[in-house]
């Protein structure tokens, strides 16, 4: 997990090094449009700001596309409010070893720290990523065995119509049908359109707050549930399908027990093996990059939406900080899919050499 992490790391910084247009040049072009709102902004307000507003060129070049006729130190001090002022080898050793600290710094623009943007846009993300995985799952699978037992009937050709269409539909899509079909679009007003919570949250009782968020949930969560059926239910049939026709299978058959022993006692722990290896991406993709066009449709602000902004303003603490989380949270549910492989099947061993 350490190595990967470092990587993804590395692979992450040295990609924002080569963004065009990052903070200094958008406050240098800021400066060049709205001179004295972006120097003050700057220089905080204070009523010291002439003193760094900008100056004619030495004639020095700088590397800022648009920063002719601005005083050089100026343009350094911008450099040095960002932590551009150092080699980028010293920005990655102290970006590692603030991360271990779990010191995400401050982003450039909200005046917070990273960590505590992230701690405030995460019960949306975690709630989004939650249930629509908890769903898919507790319906996938299933439908997955029995289209596994009853391979090639009725039922299971219908299904997979029904299926094939579903992941043909976007996320988004389904997303903006529900609100016109029921959140007072133009037909049904029955759930809300915006937030997690309704506005008189903190007035509510105990009961009253989880009917309250989940009424909030219904909509966003099944806009993402619908299209992550397809790829889960397919797998789970084909694992059970390549299991059910082995010999181990028929020879427990031939011995005379039913098909409900079969199928829990002999194929399910080794069927399952293959659904359980792609939990981690399948989660990671619900929990993030699934999460962005819904948190916007609905107006939760999550992980996704935080995300995709700080990369549109070149918040590079903010973008660097969420790819850290994202990235640990996806190690952490890789650790976690290795200690249910052994739990479903103990004849696992990572230990084992050769």
């Amino acid at each position: 997990m350490i190595p990967t992490l470092l990587g993804i790391m590395l692979v992450s910084f040295v990609i924002i090094q080569f963004v065009p247009g990052g903070p200094v040049e958008r406050m240098i072009a800021e400066l060049q449009g709205h001179g004295g709102d972006a120097t003050s902004r700057f220089s905080g307000g204070g009523g010291d700001s002439g003193a760094s507003a900008p100056q004619a060129s030495t004639g020095q070049q700088s590397q800022y596309r648009g920063s002719q006729g601005l005083d050089p130190e100026f343009v350094a001090e911008l450099e040095a409010m960002y932590g551009f002022d150092k080699p980028a080898h010293v920005r990655f050793y102290q970006m590692v070893v603030n991360y271990l600290k779990f010191d995400l710094g401050e982003s450039y623009y909200r005046d917070v720290s990273v960590i505590d943007l992230v701690l405030e846009k995460m019960p949306v993300s975690i709630s989004l990523g939650l249930w629509s995985t908890l769903i898919i799952y507790l319906i996938s699978i299933p439908l997955g065995i029995r289209k596994a037992v009853k391979d090639g009937q009725t039922f299971d050709v219908w299904t997979s119509y029904a299926i094939i269409i579903g992941y043909a539909i976007p996320a988004f899509m389904f997303g903006i049908f529900l609100i016109i079909l029921f959140a007072g679009g133009r037909y049904f007003d029955l759930f809300p359109l915006r937030g997690l919570v309704s506005d008189n949250w903190d007035e509510l009782n105990s009961v009253q707050k989880i009917l309250d968020y989940a009424w909030h949930m219904v909509l966003p969560t099944a806009a993402m549930v619908v299209s992550g059926f397809a790829s889960l239910t397919m797998l789970t049939k084909n694992s059970f399908l390549d299991e059910i026709n082995k010999q181990y299978v028929l020879t427990a058959r031939a011995k005379g027990l039913g098909e409900k022993q079969v199928l829990r006692g002999h194929v399910f722990r080794n069927a399952m093996l293959i659904v359980i290896a792609g939990f981690p991406a399948a989660f990671m993709s619900i929990f993030f990059t699934g999460s962005l066009l819904i948190e916007y449709i609905f107006s939760l602000d999550g992980l996704g939406l935080l995300g995709f902004e700080s990369i549109i303003n070149r918040d590079y603490p903010v973008v660097l900080g969420t790819l850290y989380i994202y990235a640990l949270i996806g190690l952490v549910m890789t650790l976690v899919r290795d200690v249910v492989y052994v739990m479903v099947d103990p004849r696992i061993n990572f230990e084992a050499k050769g």
